[in-house]
């Protein structure tokens, strides 16, 4: 059985994907209230697996996470990509004309704005998680209340839903990152599979230093796939990079590594894993 630590309850986003990312596996998840509890939960107990969400195609990059992912120490062993859908539910005795509010995360009420401003009489109330506004409204018995989350959520819940489907870009998809303590990942990931990479590194604040390390990882035939920067607080103009890369041969993925680490300063390997085709 795995046990995974992830930010959000029952039924939430991260629940989904731990579950498809583990499909063929039992999961007993370790429900956080913050993204800072799921790495202490990895930290105190080697045995735990992380999942944290790292960007969406719509909202963009999880900022805050790439820090904690830094300054855990854990080593990133896989990835999941996940197609967000979003689904309006309520108690089985209400309906769209005893619908008052609906509540749900912001970055949810603002991906499902354009169905909201269809139903101008109820009012978006912005709450801390989507599984989790659906919790509450089947654990209070909230009369009059919507939750917006995934339908898994609102059929675990006992919730009835009105409109599925209800999201505005059908293209959205969250990638979530596996997690785990350094010690454990070579049981988790067999390294001979593994065709990407996350790194991060530091270049001096000079003329052409990112390009130097971009230029020889092409050389080397790596493909850069994202790159985030952010600011190294208390250096002004100075940034941290955050790059995943794919690679066809872990040789030459290997050599590149070597080429570039003199142009950087404070390289740092934060996990090597089979990418999600």
């Amino acid at each position: 059985m795995k046990r995974i630590a992830i930010q959000g309850v029952r039924g939430s986003f991260h629940d989904i994907a731990a579950h498809g990312y583990f499909k063929d596996e039992q999961v007993q998840l370790i429900c956080c209230n913050t993204f800072e509890q799921v790495f202490q939960n990895v930290h105190d107990d080697p045995t735990v697996i992380g999942l944290v969400a790292i960007e969406n195609t719509i909202a963009g990059s999880l900022l805050h996470n790439y820090q904690l992912l830094r300054d855990s120490g854990t080593t990133v062993v896989g990835e999941h990509k996940l197609h967000i859908e979003h689904c309006i539910c309520c108690l089985p005795e209400d309906d769209w004309h005893t619908i008052g509010e609906v509540h749900s995360h912001p970055v949810a009420l603002a991906q499902c704005s354009a169905f909201l401003a269809t139903h101008p009489a109820i009012k978006a109330v912005e709450a801390e998680d989507t599984a989790g506004s659906a919790e509450a409204i089947s654990r209070n018995h909230s009369r009059g209340h919507a939750a917006i989350c995934h339908k898994d959520a609102a059929e675990l819940y006992g919730l009835k839903v009105l409109q599925n489907h209800i999201e505005d870009n059908k293209h959205n998809f969250t990638r979530f990152l596996v997690v785990c303590d350094n010690n454990k990942a070579d049981y988790l990931r067999p390294l001979e599979r593994a065709d990407k990479a996350s790194l991060v590194f530091l270049v001096p604040h000079e003329e052409g230093s990112l390009s130097k390390v971009l230029t020889i990882m092409s050389f080397y035939g790596i493909n850069l796939t994202k790159i985030q920067s952010l600011p190294v607080v208390g250096h002004e103009w100075e940034y941290l990079f955050y790059v995943d890369v794919t690679y066809s041969s872990l040789t030459r993925y290997r050599q590149s590594i070597d080429a570039i680490m003199p142009l950087t300063r404070s390289l740092k390997i934060l996990g090597e894993y089979e990418a999600q085709k």
